[in-house]
């Protein structure tokens, strides 16, 4: 499959893009600054977008079958992500293209008490406002016309082994017997290109976790 990886050069974006790679994939890095993208492969091309200009995204995303986006705004910028989805959604429909999957924020999962995780007491106020805009986004990705599936991750996101094994839920935060909700970033990669060859979640919401 042909696709555009928007934010490829950050931790999760960048373990997509491999991922991708692995399998056979023709993948289009999508990245502000190409000549700081250190990964080079026969299958990769690496070219200048800006997610937030919805001509560049036409421009990046034109000729190819599915997008995924990666996008992580600059602390302090949270609601990029608000123009980003706008910016989005009005560059591919520019282009012709309907697949979209998002990398979104884990905030607005239910936990066991049915609050969602943002409004729970234990939740870092550091990053409210981020899960606030991630689940603003969301809304506006689920009023689109495209065919999205929107990735939410568990609470916790740390580097680790790639081992494909892991639970996948709906809109309910996973937790292990412990209580604690993660998973790796290369296994988290492992589901979002799981979607992007099985389409599971088209026009929904899921979420992965140990």
């Amino acid at each position: 499959m042909d696709i555009v990886v928007f934010g490829a050069s950050g931790r999760v974006g960048s373990a997509i893009v491999q991922e991708a790679l692995k399998r056979k994939h023709e993948v289009t890095a999508a990245v502000r600054r190409p000549e700081a993208f250190g990964l080079q492969h026969e299958r990769l091309q690496v070219v200048a977008a800006d997610l937030l200009d919805p001509a560049s995204v036409t421009a990046a995303v034109r000729g190819h079958e599915e997008v995924i986006s990666a996008f992580g705004p600059a602390a302090g910028h949270e609601n990029d992500l608000l123009r980003g989805a706008d910016s989005l959604l009005e560059g591919m429909r520019a282009a012709g293209l309907e697949r979209l999957i998002i990398v979104g924020g884990a905030g607005s999962l239910k936990t066991e008490s049915g609050e969602w995780l943002m409004d729970t007491a234990g939740f870092p106020e550091d990053y409210r406002a981020l899960a606030s805009a991630h689940a603003n986004a969301y809304e506006i990705y689920r009023g689109s016309e495209l065919d999205y599936t929107y990735l939410s991750p568990p609470a916790a996101l740390v580097d680790g082994r790639r081992t494909g094994q892991f639970r996948i839920g709906l809109d309910r935060l996973i937790v292990d017997e412990d209580g604690r909700s993660g998973i790796s970033i290369q296994d988290f990669a492992v589901a979002v290109i799981d979607e992007l060859e099985e389409g599971n979640f088209s026009r929904a919401r899921f979420t992965v976790g140990y």
